[in-house]
């Protein structure tokens, strides 16, 4: 990560990552919830999953506590590609009052249900579905403002949270096609360190309820977004 941030001439910082069983008792019950788990989410979280979370708080943290309008936040088993530099350019010429988390990765044949010119060969959109995934994407302050007041504690794992936009007022954008994409060595990234046991059924009934329940509110919130200047709203289809 580090070689290919340098090979691009960009600037960069390392922020160590918490080990979730290094923290105190008192900073684990600030961050992480059971009985809100059991509420928001199919399973309990694993101790990667818990820390992967405060890591990303700690970068909103890292950022507030800095005067820069914005961080970029690159998980370190990502790649990168040769238009990133001209995309981060510019994502920092755009008017920091209409984003609060620009994604960086895409997902295929993506369909957006708002979309604008960002480079000559790349699109600002907004979602109908936010992605998962939080490996790669670009933080405002008012978004770091946002993350802390309202995923302390938190119950889900933190690419999952971020589909639940509207439950933090979280405006969030990405990057078509996107700029990062995973690098061979994400599917055996410790957040999964010696694996975990299959769902139960329960856990799967779980699971698809919670799936039926985002669908639905998801539609909901969407047809009442209002969406940044310079977004035109694509006709479903």
């Amino acid at each position: 990560m580090e070689a290919m941030l340098r090979r691009r001439g960009l600037p960069f910082e390392r922020l160590p990552a918490v080990a979730w069983a290094a923290l105190d008792e008192a900073s684990r019950t600030r961050l992480y919830d059971p009985a809100l788990n059991q509420r928001q989410f199919d399973r309990p979280l694993v101790d990667g999953e818990k820390g992967c979370y405060a890591s990303h708080l700690k970068a909103c943290e890292h950022l507030l506590a800095s005067t820069a309008p914005a961080l970029i936040v690159l998980e370190d088993d990502v790649e990168l590609s040769d238009a990133v530099a001209d995309v981060l350019a510019a994502i920092e010429a755009l008017p920091p009052e209409g984003w609060d988390v620009i994604k960086l990765y895409s997902r295929r044949n993506e369909r957006p249900a708002a979309a604008t010119p960002l480079t000559g060969a790349h699109q600002l959109v907004a979602y109908r579905r936010v992605p998962s995934m939080s490996n790669g994407y670009a933080l405002s302050r008012t978004g770091a403002a946002k993350l802390l007041q309202h995923r302390r504690p938190f119950g889900r794992p933190v690419d999952v949270d971020v589909r639940y936009w509207w439950e933090a007022d979280l405006r969030v954008l990405g990057v078509v096609p996107g700029v990062v994409t995973l690098g061979a060595g994400s599917e055996a990234s410790s957040i999964w360190h010696g694996g975990r046991p299959g769902r139960t059924w329960a856990e799967r009934w779980r699971r698809w309820s919670s799936q039926l329940d985002y669908s639905l509110r998801n539609a909901w919130h969407r047809r009442r977004q209002v969406l940044p200047a310079g977004l035109a709203r694509r006709p479903q289809g």
